[in-house]
């Protein structure tokens, strides 16, 4: 009974910028699914209220990644409506080689971002963050070049994410993000019709 009687009061103090990014990132994340471009313009307004809540909070990789975030929405509009008007197939998949490259790169990567959040920050849990970060980092850039595998990792960060956030008494996102995680499934599961459709 206590645990829902805090998470009510944690509702009750969540601020209005967290309700404002918790509702437009799951319009984006839905509508990324769902392979519509609307998904990058919404994105913006997501990262960037983000990047002001996770700074204020002291996750500064995810701070970062809002950034890269923001780059990579504005990329991906681009690429997505380049790609609805060519021939090419609308999802690409990775081999087995490829993804074992990309899981190198993540945990290379979380390692170094790990270490500098470590040695440079005041957070106090850097390499959960630069873990996160790090798989986030990946599994964005492949939805913008619409790799099918980019929702298998995006519901793997969004697990772990989970219980990071609670840690940071951000419990609206970390809701969110549980939602995220079964928004992703089924993003991966329709983008496999689709891609399985194209072969």
């Amino acid at each position: 009974m206590d645990f829902f009687h805090q998470l009510y009061e944690q509702f009750l103090l969540t601020s209005p910028l967290e309700w404002l990014a918790t509702i437009t990132g799951f319009l984006c994340v839905y509508l990324a699914a769902k392979q519509n471009i609307w998904n990058w313009p919404i994105s913006i307004i997501s990262v960037l209220t983000y990047l002001y809540i996770f700074y204020h909070n002291k996750l500064y990789g995810d701070s970062v990644l809002q950034i890269y975030f923001l780059s990579t929405a504005i990329y991906g509009w681009y690429y997505w409506n380049k790609r609805a008007h060519s021939d090419d197939k609308p999802i690409s998949s990775f081999n087995t080689k490829q993804m074992m490259v990309t899981v190198l790169i993540i945990a290379v990567l979380s390692a170094v971002l790990g270490l500098v959040l470590d040695k440079f920050t005041d957070t106090d849990v850097p390499y959960a963050d630069g873990f996160c970060t790090a798989t986030s980092f990946v599994a964005q850039f492949l939805m913008t070049r619409k790799v099918l595998q980019n929702w298998l990792l995006w519901v793997f960060v969004d697990i772990c994410y989970i219980p990071l956030y609670f840690h940071k008494d951000l419990l609206l996102t970390a809701i969110l993000y549980f939602a995220f995680a079964i928004i992703a499934w089924n993003g991966y599961r329709d983008w496999l019709k689709t891609y399985q459709k194209f072969q």
